[in-house]
This record gives structure tokens, sequence and C-alpha cells, in this order.
């Protein structure tokens, strides 16, 4: 309750500026036309003593509407606990109350106990006490996916496909993800015990790691591409991200020829501001504003402009993203648009122009709040979703068209707000067919390269490796008896089909045509396998590679097939071709500036 007390009080503070304000203007009204008001004294006082009280009571209103809300909070949530047949815990009980209250506004304000303030402060510096690796539920038990270069599971050979079956002498079966994530978690310096079992061994294997202080990289990856081109991936925005998108640059441009850049923002779903600005400064002038943010307290509205001289203002750059791709990437993206500062390439992002701002509340527990919404440096808002004006149903929808309004760029492009940044190229989004999802869902792209990891000690570069004819029949070989059959887009299509007939009754009369047509579209396993080859063979080599050079040789593995990186390298060595897209006549396409507006989510 102290952060809504402390916003109040900025609130009513405010108020109180504005009723002196009102008082001042009275007085030196009154000074001046005194003469004249002498007349008209009675009808005057009537208007001031009506005019005071409209404001002071609208004021003292308002805070009796909270009081006596409050009040009847505390009242029912004492009697309930104290009369209720079934025993309940206060602080859950109070919680869910709390939940579904902030649910109804938006679901970036939360609530955050005590118990859970670590984990959220984890969200914004990027590191915490563990082992450094990703894990994964499989059946009864959590396994090793995936573990981070040069932390104690790596360093303890703890591997990607090691199930863990006890932690500290406790089984792990039936645990939850998040369970053992938090067991695994702790102070720096700190011991945990392990027993796992691994493919391979006949034996469970025990594992003592001491626990370190773990920080997530933003930058995971960057390296040269062709055409003399840096690329760096950024997949987040904690704490020191500017200085590592900065350093990327500085050390690609030290140690080769750097002619253009790709900023990939790829499904980073964002983070800190201040390090979107910083990230932001990176290529643009000391000055520059970056983003700007507005609120109910106006007070708290802020500009943000570039604060430390650029590394580069003049090379080319292509800024990668998709749906995934929020918040703060948002700010990112948007003021390099805005700016004419380079190309924008993929799908449409996320659309959250939300800002929260984190309350102290009693007992160390916390309370994230929007405070505010952003602006990119044309003065457009990215947000999607309307909080704001639910649907009847209680859903939320989509800016409306009617609300949609044109910005210009630095150069005279024109560019929209209401629904995330659109790419000025458009890129369709990679999709998967069945059966590749079904081999990744079922584990199988997973255990066989644990498996090949088990069979070759090394292999070549991450970039070099290559998947040979012998090695995909080995696969096959490998999932010959294995389950991972699946059901088609099409055929899931024809069952659609098949029941709205049914309930229309007419499924008899095309009974005849449905089954020809359901025998011909079958899926036949063996032939997928050879139609969806080239896909199948993309996800085992960077599954493969990640085996051998973890994260970072994954994402450079899977560098040469991704189609937005092949496109941008095509836009950036076209000198014309970039040029004509920041030109004032270039037109973003229309599929990717209207599409999805209207459509609606429930919360």
């Amino acid at each position: 309750m102290q952060s809504l007390g402390r916003s109040r009080a900025s609130s009513g503070s405010l108020k109180n500026k504005y009723v002196r304000s009102i008082h001042n203007l009275f007085y030196t009204f009154m000074k001046k036309f005194n003469p004249i008001l002498r007349k008209f004294k009675t009808i005057f006082l009537i208007l001031c003593i009506s005019l005071g009280s409209i404001i002071s009571f609208s004021f003292v209103d308002d805070y009796f509407e909270l009081s006596k809300n409050l009040d009847i909070f505390s009242t029912l949530f004492r009697e309930l606990n104290m009369y209720y047949v079934d025993e309940e815990d206060p602080g859950k009980l109070m919680k869910k109350g709390v939940d579904a209250m902030l649910e109804s506004l938006d679901p970036y304000t939360n609530f955050i106990p005590e118990n859970e303030v670590e984990d959220f402060r984890f969200m914004s510096t990027g590191e915490y006490g563990g082992i450094g690796a990703g894990i994964r539920k499989r059946d009864d038990y959590v396994v090793i996916t995936e573990p981070y270069d040069n932390y104690p599971a790596q360093k303890g050979d703890l591997r990607a496909g090691d199930v863990i079956l006890e932690i500290d002498g406790k089984s792990a079966k039936g645990k939850r993800t998040d369970e053992v994530s938090k067991i695994l978690k702790g102070p720096a310096k700190t011991t945990v015990k392990l027993l796992v079992s691994r493919d391979g061994e006949e034996k469970p294997i025990e594992k003592i790691l001491m626990r370190e202080k773990i920080k997530i990289i933003n930058v995971p990856y960057f390296g040269m591409l062709k055409n003399n081109t840096a690329y760096i991936r950024l997949s987040g925005f904690t704490e020191n991200a500017g200085k590592e998108v900065k350093d990327a640059l500085v050390a690609l441009k030290t140690a080769n020829t750097v002619k253009s850049v790709i900023l990939d923002l790829r499904g980073n779903p964002g983070g800190l501001l201040n390090e979107a600005v910083n990230i932001s400064n990176v290529f643009v002038n000391k000055g520059q504003e970056i983003v700007s943010t507005r609120g109910k307290v106006k007070d708290w509205d802020k500009v943000y402009k570039a604060l430390n001289p650029p590394v580069d203002t003049e090379m080319p750059i292509a800024v990668l993203v998709n749906s995934g791709s929020a918040s703060a990437s948002e700010i990112v993206t948007g003021s390099i648009q805005d700016l004419d500062r380079g190309v924008v390439i993929g799908q449409r992002t996320y659309g959250k122009g939300l800002v929260q701002t984190t309350r102290p509340l009693s007992y160390n527990a916390q309370l994230k709040v929007t405070t505010a919404k952003y602006y990119t440096p044309s003065g457009r808002c990215i947000q999607a979703l309307d909080y704001t004006h639910r649907n009847e149903d209680g859903s939320v929808g989509k800016i409306p068209d009617s609300l949609i309004t044109p910005f210009k760029t630095h150069l005279g492009r024109i560019v929209y707000d209401g629904g995330g940044i659109a790419p000025d190229i458009m890129v369709p989004a990679k999709t998967y067919s069945s059966i590749e999802m079904s081999l990744l869902n079922k584990f199988l792209i997973f255990d066989f390269a644990t498996k090949y990891k088990l069979k070759h000690a090394s292999i070549a570069k991450a970039q070099e490796f290559k998947l040979t004819e012998a090695d995909y029949n080995d696969f096959i070989a490998f999932i010959s008896d294995k389950e991972y059959d699946y059901v088609s887009k099409s055929e899931k299509m024809l069952e659609d089909l098949k029941e709205s007939a049914e309930k229309e009754k007419i499924f008899g009369e095309i009974k005849t045509e449905f089954d020809a047509l359901k025998t011909r579209l079958y899926h036949n396993k063996k032939e997928d396998l050879k139609k969806f080859k080239e896909g199948i063979i993309q996800l085992l080599t960077e599954e493969i590679v990640s085996r051998y050079y973890f994260q970072t040789g994954k994402i450079e593995a899977g560098l040469e097939a991704d189609a937005e990186v092949k496109k941008a390298l095509d836009v950036l060595k076209d000198k014309n071709l970039y040029e004509s897209i920041l030109n004032t006549n270039y037109k973003i396409p229309k599929e990717t500036a209207e599409k999805d507006k209207n459509k609606s989510i429930d919360k």
C-alpha cells in the first residue's frame, strides 16, 4: 500500500500546486478589480465559495473513495479469514486477490512478494547464483539441455542430455522445471550435489558442483559475415547491454574492415529502457532524442537522449526483428527507423509500448506498475493492445484502424503507430513442417545429437561443420523404431471439414470423395523424411554443433541458412537499394502495415 500512497502523494502534490495557482490568480484578480467587485460582492462571494467547494470536495471525494474501499477490503479479508468454513493461508489468499485485481489492468503490472524479489532482480541484472545450465522437463524428470560455456555445469562435465535423478540426496522425480531451477540456484560458493543418468553409462554419475555468480550475456555472439558485414546478436537488455554491443562493434572494427552492420533483435523480449538508449547511442550522435515517456504523473515524464559519443553514425545498418521483438527492442528499432539510421527487416514487432516502474511495498514486497507509455523520436507509440478500452467479453483488442496515426521519420518517410514496428522489408516468418515439429517435440533431434557426441570426440568449426549423407542415414535408422507420428496441416483441415459436414448432416453425401482425398493426403513419414530433408538436416546440424560449441556455436551454425540474414546481406551490399529504402518515396509493404491490426486476445 506504500506504493499507492506515494503515487497519490505525488498526484496530490500536483493538485495542491494547481489549487495554489488558482488562489493566486483569484488574489491578483480581486486586487486589480476590487472597486468593481465591491458592487457585486455578494454574487462574487457565492461564485468563489461554489468554485472552491467544487475543487475542495473533488479532492476530498477522491481520498474518501480510496479510504472507503481500503476499509471495505480489510474488513472483508478479516471476516473471511476468521469465519470461512475451511482453513485458508492468508498470504496465498491475499496474493490471489491482488493478482486478480492487477490482472484487470495489464499483464505487466505485477505484485512481487518478498520470496520472488530475487527472481525479479535477475530480470534486470541478468545475474544469479547457480550452476549455469539450461534445463527442460522430459517425462518424469528434468534434463540438462545446455550447459553454459565456462560455468560450473560445463566445467564439472555436466552434458546436454543428462537426466537429473537426485539433488542433494533427494529424488527429483516428478518435479517441475521451475522447482528444480530454484533448488539448483543459491548463493555463490555453496555446493550442490547431483545424481544424473547419462546415455552410454551403466550407472548414475554423481557430480558435486560449486555454485558461481552467473551472468547471462546480452550479446551471445558477434562475428563477421561475407561482404565485410559485422553481425551482432542481442538477446536481452539487462545491465551493461549497451556496453556489450559497443564493445562487440569496436572489437570487430579493430580486427576487420567493417563496411556494414546487422543488429539481430529477433526474439528479444526487452528489458531496461536506459540500455535501449545506450544501444541506440552506439549508432547515433550524442544529444539525439531516442525515446520519451509520458504518463499520468507529469513530473515523471522524460525525454531520453544519447549521452555518449557514438561508435559509428555513417555505416549502413540492418536491424532484424520478428514478433518476439518487444519493448526495449522496439525502442532501438523505432529510433533507428525514425532517424533513418538503418533499414528494418523481418516481421512486425510485438507492440509493447508500456513503461513499468518498481515501487516498494511493506514487508520487502514490490509492485511493478505501468506508469507511462513510450514514444519513438517521430512521436509514435507502438503499443498494440488497448488495455484501457476492453471488449464486452473482457478480451483486449488491437488499436482500431480509426486511431492509427501516420508520423514522419527524419527524412519524411511515413510510419504508423498503434501496432509494433512494421519492417521496411517484410520477410515471411520461418515455419516448420509437421514432421520437423514432431522430431523436435519428441526429443529425437536432441537425442541423436547426444549420441553423435558420444561417437565423435570433435567436429569441424561451427560454420564449417556439415552433416554427411551417411550421418543422415544414421539418423533415419535411429528414429526407425521411435514414435513420432503427427497430423499434417492438410489432414487437420480435412478433419475439420468432416466435423463441419457431420454437424450439417451432409457428410454421407461426400463420404466417398472425402475418403479418396484422405487417402491422397495421408502423410507418409518416409516420404516426409525425404521431402523435408534440408530442414531436418539444419536442425540436426545446429543441435550437434551446440554439443561442442554451446550457444555461440549454435547461432553461428544457423546463420548460413537464415532467410532474414540473407536478405540483410543483399540489401547492405546494394548501396542504391539501401538508400532507396530510406528515401521519402519508399512505402512500407501494405501487408506489413495492416496485418493483424484488429485481432483480439483474452486477458
